[in-house]
C-alpha cells in the first residue's frame, strides 16, 4: 500500500517514473527535433519496434508524448507541459538546497580559525591576475655515477 501525502500529484509520479528509464529519456531527446514514427525512434536502439512501442506507451500514459495518425504512419509528438511541471517541482527543492548550502558555508566559515579565514583584499591594492605558464618537460639523460662518488 502506497501512502500519498496531501497535495500529492499522481501525474508527477508518472512523469518521474517514465523519465527513470534511459531509453525513454533518449526517445524524448529524439522527439525534440520533431514528430517521428516508431521505426524512426527505434533506429538508434538495438531493440525491436514492439519493445520501443512499449516505451512509447509508458511515455504516452505519463502525458509526455501524444500519438497521431498520418496516412499509414503513427507519429509520436513531444508534449512539454508535464516536463514543465516536473521542473517546477524540482526548482522548489533547488532553492531549499541552495539555502542549506549557504547556511553550511556560513557555519564552516565560523568554525575556521581566524588565520585560516580568507582575508578581504585591501581596496587600495589592486589584484593582479598572473597567467599560468606552461613549462615544457625536458628529458634529462641519466648519468652513471660510479659507486662511492655520489
Amino acid at each position: 500500500m502506497v501512502l500519498k501525502p496531501s497535495g500529492y500529484e499522481d501525474g508527477l509520479s508518472g512523469v518521474f517514473a517514465a523519465l527513470a528509464d534511459p531509453t525513454r529519456r533518449a526517445i524524448l531527446v529524439q522527439l525534440k527535433h520533431g514528430d517521428a514514427t516508431v521505426a524512426e525512434l527505434a533506429a538508434p536502439f538495438s531493440m525491436s519496434q514492439p519493445a520501443v512501442s512499449k516505451h512509447l506507451k509508458v511515455l504516452e500514459q505519463a502525458g509526455l508524448i501524444s500519438r497521431s495518425q498520418r496516412a499509414t504512419a503513427r507519429l509520436s509528438h513531444l508534449e512539454a507541459e508535464p516536463l514543465r511541471a516536473a521542473v517546477g517541482w524540482l526548482m522548489d527543492y533547488r532553492a531549499y538546497w541552495a539555502e542549506s548550502f549557504d547556511r553550511l558555508d556560513d557555519l564552516l566559515d565560523d568554525l575556521k580559525p581566524d588565520e585560516a579565514k580568507p582575508h578581504e583584499p585591501k581596496s587600495d591594492v589592486p589584484e593582479v591576475d598572473v597567467p599560468e605558464v606552461d613549462v615544457p618537460e625536458v628529458d634529462v639523460p641519466e648519468v652513471d655515477v660510479p659507486e662511492g662518488e655520489s
